[in-house]
Parts: C-alpha cells; sequence; structure tokens
C-alpha cells in the first residue's frame, strides 16, 4: 500500500483498455491526493460527504459496474476499504460505518466508474439508524 506523498496519476482505462475521458474518477483533480492506493485500486475523500470520513474506494480501472471487475480487482477494493477504515477509525473515531455501491442509474449511480462509500457513522448523526442501509427505500427502512 502506497502512502500519500508518492502518488503518480495512474493512466486509467475502460474494459476494453481504451482511456475514459470524461470519467472524474478515471482522471481525477491533480489536487487530489489518495489516503491509500494500490496497483489496483485508490482511496479519496468525497467531494460531497455525507460525514466527515466520507471516503470512496474506486478501482484504478475505468468499469460501470462492481459486477463487470475480476475477482482480483473487487478484492483488492475491499482489502483497500478495510486498510482505510483503520485510518478513518483513528482520525475521526467514528461510532460505525456504513458501507454501500450504487449499481445503475435505478440504484442512484451518479457516476460511471464503480465506487464504494466508506461513511463514518456518529451517535446522534440522523434521528433513528435502525435499518441503516435499507433507508435506500424509506418507507421499507424498518422492520414492522
Amino acid at each position: 500500500m502506497k502512502k500519500p506523498g508518492n502518488h503518480k496519476k495512474p493512466a486509467h482505462t475502460d474494459s476494453r483498455g481504451e482511456q475514459a475521458p470524461s470519467c472524474p474518477f478515471s482522471h481525477p483533480d491533480p489536487t487530489t491526493e489518495p489516503i491509500l492506493e494500490s496497483g489496483t485500486a485508490f482511496a479519496i475523500f468525497d467531494k460531497y460527504p455525507v460525514s466527515d470520513g466520507h471516503v470512496l474506494v474506486i478501482p484504478q480501472r475505468h468499469c460501470s459496474s462492481y459486477f463487470g471487475l475480476t475477482a482480483d480487482e473487487q478484492s483488492a477494493c475491499w482489502q483497500l476499504l478495510n486498510d482505510v477504515a483503520a485510518i478513518i477509525r483513528e482520525r475521526f473515531n467514528p461510532d460505525g460505518f456504513n458501507i454501500g455501491i450504487n449499481i445503475g442509474r435505478a440504484a442512484g449511480q451518479t457516476v460511471d466508474h464503480v465506487h464504494l462509500h466508506l461513511i463514518p457513522r456518529y451517535e446522534g448523526d440522523v434521528e433513528e439508524p435502525e435499518g441503516g442501509v435499507r433507508g435506500v427505500i424509506p418507507w421499507k427502512r424498518t422492520y414492522f
């Protein structure tokens, strides 16, 4: 795992090996420094965070769907997510986490490049946290 400060912008490509010219994750802002990176994925703070410490884990290769990643790429993303979670725990001291992946427009995906959200949660950040990720469909958040 590489630490920030030695980041060399990778040449992001799509599944055909071609550049993805309009993708903000394939061509990140040059001032955006990764929190951690590997040869397969990198982690950055979300530009529009839901909470303090909200991180995105992004595969290096441009691919629109998580299910289009290779098993090695999927594994690398989860390993990086675990590694960056330790950094977020130390730096922000959250009380919990939500992890999410939006796959497809119907699921809320707005950037056509796979990314995993690691969202730190804090006691009292919402009135009733029960149901967690089930809240993506608000009336089905609770079990009763």
